[in-house]
């Protein structure tokens, strides 16, 4: 009888890994806009691909120079959207811009320049929230209202990096979404209908097709 062990190692005989040093770690994460309330009171357009979800949190990771992680946890409140692939071009608009005033020298060095409106450099449409103050974004077909509930450092970060980040907790309190991709009479979204725009180690994709589903799906 072949044993567990023979088994893992013909496995790792038609499949053979090898040590790699990549120097990010986005193996396939959605894109969010974040949406925050600059001091002024206009508002800040954050794109970020460090988001998760459990029940009714969002768990954020922004840099500690990002205007929108300063102004979410100032202000502890924020919209996440979700924009779909077609959208990409507008995001990559986003890209290269700061809200901060003057841009810090590492992110000078790399290409940012300061932006006070990112709706006009983007295109974007602000849509009024309902329970926040920061405005949606309407092309979004997905768009949540959070309050942020915790945040923290994080642990033994390496002096040589130039920058940290910070972990941000939100409870979303409010989801809009486009009519089109809701299934009718129904809370539940239409995946047959929704594709999120993903971002693989620094480049855009949409999702394939359907493989099938987890036993605790509901729609």
């Amino acid at each position: 009888m072949m044993t567990h062990t023979a088994e893992f190692t013909l496995a790792a005989g038609d499949r053979e890994h090898i040590v790699i040093k990549p120097s990010v770690l986005y193996v396939g994460t959605p894109v969010a806009l974040i949406t925050s309330i600059n001091p002024d009171g206009t508002t800040n357009i954050s794109p970020m691909s460090s988001a998760w979800a459990l029940f009714d949190r969002m768990v954020l990771g922004l840099t500690s120079t990002s205007k929108g992680r300063e102004n979410a946890m100032r202000e502890r409140q924020l919209v996440l959207n979700f924009p779909s692939p077609d959208l990409w071009p507008k995001i990559e608009a986003l890209a290269p811009t700061t809200g901060r005033n003057p841009v810090p020298p590492h992110k000078e060095k790399i290409g940012y320049r300061f932006e006070a409106d990112k709706f006009d450099v983007s295109g974007f449409t602000p849509q009024a929230s309902d329970l926040v103050r920061p405005p949606r974004i309407a092309e979004c077909p997905i768009q949540l209202e959070a309050e942020v509930v915790a945040t923290h450092a994080p642990g033994e970060w390496p002096a040589e990096r130039q920058e940290a980040f910070w972990i941000i907790e939100t409870r979303v309190i409010r989801v809009h979404a486009h009519r089109d991709i809701v299934i009718p009479g129904t809370n539940h979204i239409d995946t047959g209908r929704w594709s999120p725009l993903l971002y693989v180690f620094r480049h855009y994709f949409g999702i394939g097709p359907d493989l099938g589903r987890t036993f605790k799906a509901e729609a």
